[in-house]
């Protein structure tokens, strides 16, 4: 985008919140572009809430914001965020999705951070495009959206779309917004005002961004977990692992007791069943296809070894978040290493 002049009206957006969306990754967002303001004394950004019905929307925290309406008359925006987040990959609101179709042919530059990246597709609004889509989601998106071009990027701006991966990632994602648009030592002032670096670009990976888990792995196990993760439908065999990664099948097991608690074929088995629950909960698969996109042959074992993993057959996980439920729980990889008998 090019830079504005001094004279130019400040960058106004509009932020879309959709039930249970997630407060950290929109706050995560907004607050680069208020420092920016702070610093600058002026108005280079302004930002208001909207949602279909109006009224307080209360995010996955349980803090409510206000919004407004979405509004009935057109009127010129810079950019609109969808900000969902649970169970936003169902929704089918239909006067929100001729909304959002409105607005691109009006030329608004569309937006959507962690799972309100569903929305924009499901309103027929990423075909051909590139998404950041939170890494878990991944796999689960490009079965329900293969005309978008999927990247475990923070961030991906494609021509008049910006998708977020979630999280911290609006971070850096207004950071080059403001680079862009204002002054690379702007975007760096308000990085140290917030404390954030390094700034990372929209070509940094989700996971492998410094600090992040996979970074304190062993170097070997870590190698072979990339091996696991990119062979979820058809594992490998663990003496294939172990001559992906150049040691032994006993060298490799020890490794995975020593720095992981379970042996390789355990952790394997656990990835192939956290991402059967992303696929149960993502897209509208049949069970039965679920267990043979994870890996498993024969559907009695899948359901058996996703109940001793969960404590709850398939079917029963088919909803991430249930309205009887006040609180989401997601068993992730760490809680399941801590909690369950190495075998």
């Amino acid at each position: 985008m090019a830079k504005k002049k001094a004279t130019q009206k400040p960058t106004a957006f509009a932020f879309v919140l959709i039930p249970r969306f997630n407060m950290m990754a929109l706050t995560a967002t907004l607050e680069p572009l208020r420092v920016a303001n702070y610093l600058t004394g002026g108005e280079l950004y302004t930002w208001e809430f909207l949602s279909p019905g109006g009224g307080a929307v209360t995010a996955s925290n349980g803090m409510p914001l206000d919004t407004t309406p979405l509004p009935k008359q057109d009127r010129r925006l810079d950019g609109v965020f969808v900000c969902g987040s649970w169970d936003s990959e169902h929704i089918e609101d239909r006067r929100l999705f001729a909304w959002l179709r409105r607005q691109d042919r009006l030329g608004i530059h569309l937006g959507a951070m962690d799972i309100g990246t569903y929305i924009l597709a499901r309103a027929g609004l990423m075909s051909g495009y590139r998404a950041a889509v939170l890494w878990y989601c991944a796999q689960a998106f490009a079965e329900d959206f293969p005309d978008t071009r999927v990247e475990e990027s923070l961030f991906v701006v494609d021509g008049n779309r910006t998708t977020i991966a979630g999280g911290a990632a609006g971070l850096d994602t207004m950071l080059d917004e403001i680079k862009l648009r204002h002054d690379a030592r702007l975007a760096h002032e308000v990085a140290d005002h917030i404390l954030h670096h390094p700034i990372q670009d929209s070509g940094s990976p989700q996971r492998h961004a410094q600090g992040g888990q996979q970074e304190i792995m062993q170097p070997q196990v870590r190698r072979a977990v990339a091996l696991m993760e990119d062979n979820i439908e058809e594992p490998l065999s663990v003496p294939d692992v172990a001559e992906g990664v150049g040691v032994s099948q006993r060298k490799l097991e020890r490794l995975f007791r020593k720095y992981v608690g379970r042996s390789a074929i355990a952790y394997y088995r656990m990835l192939r069943l956290q991402n059967a629950r992303v696929l149960l909960t993502n897209t509208e698969l049949s069970i039965r296809e679920i267990s043979v996109a994870c890996g498993y042959l024969s559907l009695s074992h899948f359901a058996k070894s996703f109940a001793e993993q969960y404590g709850k057959r398939p079917r029963e996980c088919r909803d991430a978040w249930p309205n009887s439920e006040p609180a989401p729980v997601w068993p992730g990889l760490t809680a399941s290493l801590a909690n369950r008998k190495s075998p």
